[in-house]
């Protein structure tokens, strides 16, 4: 018997395992797609990467603590399926939420979800809108699951405060020598530093509600069925305290934009409007009643913090040496970065556009 198979049977040693290969694109964790005799039955095994997820028992506590209160809700809910809508993860034999080998790596086994698709790019505004579905639904569900009986899975993962006081540090440094390259970059930061802060001022002030929040709101962790109808939230790793704007402004800078997120071509880089209301729509449709007026008013700008916020961590690895983001070519993350800020610009332009789609899909859901 094989390490992978013996794995699998601290959590379910009834199945007899035909294959156990690689599955999914993945950088962080080790996926496995494990079939079983029947050729029909199959489960998900993963090697959780406990360099980047150091507590890996407080991780499994904050994912079993979501996903138990999502599958109570769905029982209560006319044409949902808990064991479709939300994801179902196996105790080991001991009751454990995770086996740890003799190696000390971290392993964990779930239920696979079929048929189910998801995409890495956001094709339709109908798949805009069933993934705003998607994260609205996650969030009016959980909404009164207390957010702050999490477990921060990595501190001040959003904190502006921390990640401008990094920059500014490096700037100073410039290790590298490549700050010389930069100057345009730095500037965009320092001219929107103080309006980029304003998350972490309202969250000081008492003034945004803690709630559970996903932190990775691309379009590839909602699943989607053959009508492009919204199953499930998936990748649930960096489920933690947060503020809902969080989800929701990284949501649109991933779904929105009309390049990539590293486009060499700036002027293929755009938010699209059409795909903002399109999300937007479906969001709303699920949290308008849930969210506070305030929660509601910085929905727009916080797609531009989300943004910037990214282009930010770029640009600041760029100038420290790369030593965070992989990179292909030398100039990667600077590269990485002018994208980023162009969509921050493109998102300044259209934003009283952005205002009046939240408005108005208010007033429809209210």
């Amino acid at each position: 018997m094989n390490k992978l198979n013996e794995i699998f049977y601290q959590f379910l040693p009834e199945f007899k395992v035909n294959k156990i290969a690689k599955y999914g694109s993945g950088h962080i964790n080790d996926t496995y797609m494990v079939t079983i005799d029947d050729s029909e039955t199959t489960f998900i095994m993963q090697r959780v990467n406990h360099q980047i997820f150091p507590n890996v028992p407080e991780l499994m506590n904050n994912i079993f603590g979501v996903t138990n209160h999502l599958k109570t809700k769905f029982e209560e809910m006319e044409g949902k399926d808990p064991n479709v809508n939300s994801l179902t993860f196996i105790n080991t034999l001991d009751g454990e939420k995770y086996h740890q080998d003799e190696e000390g790596n971290y392993w964990r086994v779930m239920e696979t979800i079929t048929p189910a698709r998801s995409y890495d790019k956001v094709e339709t505004e109908q798949q805009a809108f069933q993934a705003g579905v998607g994260i609205g639904e996650f969030q009016a569900l959980l909404s009164d699951f207390d957010g702050s009986s999490l477990y921060e899975i990595i501190p001040n993962f959003h904190n502006m405060e921390t990640r401008l006081a990094t920059f500014r540090e490096i700037v100073k440094k410039d290790v590298v020598g490549r700050v010389r390259l930069a100057q345009e970059q730095i500037q965009f930061v320092e001219n929107r530093a103080e309006e980029m802060q304003t998350l972490v001022r309202l969250g000081k002030e008492g003034k945004l509600p803690i709630r559970v929040t996903h932190n990775d709101t691309k379009i590839n962790n909602v699943l989607l069925d053959e009508n492009d109808e919204v199953l499930c939230v998936i990748d649930l790793d960096t489920v933690m305290p947060g503020f809902v704007l969080y989800d929701f402004g990284d949501a649109i800078r991933t779904s929105t934009n009309t390049g990539d997120e590293d486009d060499a071509n700036l002027d293929n880089v755009e938010m699209d409007i059409k795909l903002f209301t399109a999300y937007t729509k479906g969001f709303l449709s699920k949290t308008a009643s849930s969210l506070t007026p305030i929660e509601i008013e910085y929905l727009p700008l916080s797609a531009r913090i989300m943004t910037f916020i990214i282009g930010l961590r770029f640009i600041t690895d760029y100038l420290d040496g790369d030593n965070y983001f992989k990179t292909h070519h030398e100039h990667h993350n600077l590269q990485r970065a002018k994208a980023q800020f162009k969509l921050v610009s493109s998102m300044e332009r259209q934003f009283e556009e952005m205002q009046r789609v939240v408005q108005e899909e208010v007033t429809v859901n209210c």
